[in-house]
């Protein structure tokens, strides 16, 4: 018995020791820092060949770039449900969704069948944000409703439902739907959400928002825009500074994603578009750095564009081939780089920094980049 005893009381008192090494540990090992604002930097076609030759045209050497330089990385695989190499539609709609869909299909799942069957609509990243109370603002220079930007916020069967799709800016799903739309493709929308009988410059105002036709015109008081633009050549990195200023007023956190248009059928373009959105990039990263902010890059998918020849110390790109034009060739094999207008099945690079960006690593699939955004704002 008085074994037993000796035995009990041992016991009691490693469990105190424990419970104490415990409580004096805890401060050791704090909870995990979770993000109270996510930007996604989404580079259409800026896969690796596009930003190891822009770093070397920007710069005249490898790793130039800010994103190349961000503590986090990984390879991203960009498969859709039935393909492999995927469009915008598809690609994003992983990204904002955790699932894969086909080509054309925009938030809808794999049950889709393009421009003639609905699948299930998916609920994007962004609608969970607008469901907790959120901000929330999407920003690109090719149309604001065309895959990418139209994948963060409406479900269609088909990416070229332009009027389908921007229609549902007005009717959200969750919360109150996009606080900052910011783009081009001003005519083409207006028209098209005419066609179905949706009278948009009156149907805004009804719904709080004020319309813009430039970046310039949106004032630093403004809570709801959509600025639809008449060209793709704005001053995207005005649209971020804005879009962040009247976003980051929100106490609970915002949501944004910024698109530029990375493809190189425009070689010089794509380019010195990859440089200058690398700027911005770093420069929101930046201005952002103590504001408990996750700044993620991706591409949707790479492109068939590389860098085949040159010597170091020399131009990329001669005079005369900055000067030519090309977009509308498809191949195009200059002195030091070559390209063929086509999507490509290889891995893309993600970079990030900020709370949760060390779930950024290894060899992830583009699903994986949905839930990598919400662990990181504590959401399941």
């Amino acid at each position: 018995m008085e074994c037993s005893s000796s035995r009990e009381v041992h016991v009691i008192q490693l469990t105190r020791r424990i419970a104490l090494i415990c409580l004096f540990a805890a401060p050791l090992f704090p909870a995990e820092r979770r993000a109270k604002n996510v930007v996604v930097f989404l580079g259409d076609a800026g896969g690796i060949p596009t930003l190891s030759a822009a770093s070397i045209q920007g710069y005249g050497k490898p790793r130039a770039l800010f994103l190349q330089n961000m503590p986090h990385i990984a390879l991203m695989e960009t498969s859709t449900a039935s393909a492999w190499v995927t469009d915008s539609a598809a690609g994003m709609t992983a990204i904002v969704t955790g699932h894969k869909t086909h080509n054309g299909v925009v938030s809808q799942s794999d049950a889709a069948v393009r421009g003639k069957e609905d699948g299930a609509p998916l609920k994007t990243i962004l609608e969970y944000a607008e469901e907790r109370g959120l901000s929330t603002g999407v920003i690109s220079n090719s149309s604001i409703a065309s895959a990418t930007p139209a994948a963060c916020y409406a479900q269609a069967n088909d990416r070229k439902k332009v009027g389908e799709i921007f229609a549902q800016v007005l009717k959200p799903r969750f919360g109150d739907g996009v606080d900052v739309i910011i783009g081009p493709g001003r005519r083409e929308i207006l028209q098209a959400t005419q066609a179905l009988g949706l009278d948009l410059p009156a149907a805004l105002p009804a719904q709080g928002y004020r319309l813009y036709d430039s970046v310039e015109a949106i004032p630093p008081d403004a809570n709801r825009v959509v600025a639809l633009l008449s060209s793709s050549e704005f001053d995207l990195e005005q649209a971020v500074q804005r879009a962040i200023e009247i976003l980051g007023r929100n106490p609970k956190g915002f949501f944004l994603m910024v698109e530029s248009d990375l493809h190189t059928e425009n070689i010089v373009q794509g380019l010195d578009r990859t440089v200058g959105f690398d700027r911005i990039i770093r420069r929101t990263a930046e201005r952002l750095a103590a504001a408990d902010t996750l700044i993620v890059y991706a591409a949707d998918h790479s492109y068939d564009f590389r860098v085949h020849d040159g010597r170091k110390g020399r131009p990329l790109l001669t005079d005369a081939e900055r000067a030519a034009s090309v977009a509308d060739q498809q191949t195009v094999r200059w002195e030091n780089v070559r390209r063929d207008d086509d999507h490509t099945a290889e891995e893309v690079l993600v970079t990030a920094q900020g709370p949760g960006a060390e779930r950024v690593r290894g060899f992830i699939a583009n699903t994986d980049l949905f839930h990598i955004m919400l662990a990181a704002y504590g959401w399941k």
